[in-house]
């Protein structure tokens, strides 16, 4: 996790939103463990008519005006990371890629 590039921080949990692994600015985030897992909750109940009950998302990205949350799930872990958005400078004006 920690070769991400831009990444700033992350959380490994168990389905249940237990922490089992973190760093950088989510360095032991309950708080935000369990936002997650609330929301992976709520996005497997949106419409069970569009989606079928064994369609779950494969990823889930939330961003920010100076970053982003990428949260995906692989062998009943949840893995989440929070990256920098990157941001270049052309002719001397700052603009986000």
């Amino acid at each position: 996790m920690d070769k991400i590039p831009d990444q700033i921080g992350y959380l490994v949990l168990t389905e249940d939103g237990a922490v089992l692994e973190s760093g950088g600015d989510l360095e032991n985030d309950e708080r935000i463990a369990t936002i997650i897992t609330d929301l992976i909750t709520l996005s497997n109940k949106v419409d069970p008519v569009a989606f079928t009950p064994n369609e779950q998302f494969k990823k889930i990205s939330i961003t920010y005006d100076d970053h982003w949350f990428v949260i995906c799930i692989s062998n009943k872990k949840i893995y989440v990371v929070k990256r920098t958005i990157p941001i270049s400078t052309v002719d001397g004006n700052t603009i986000n890629v």
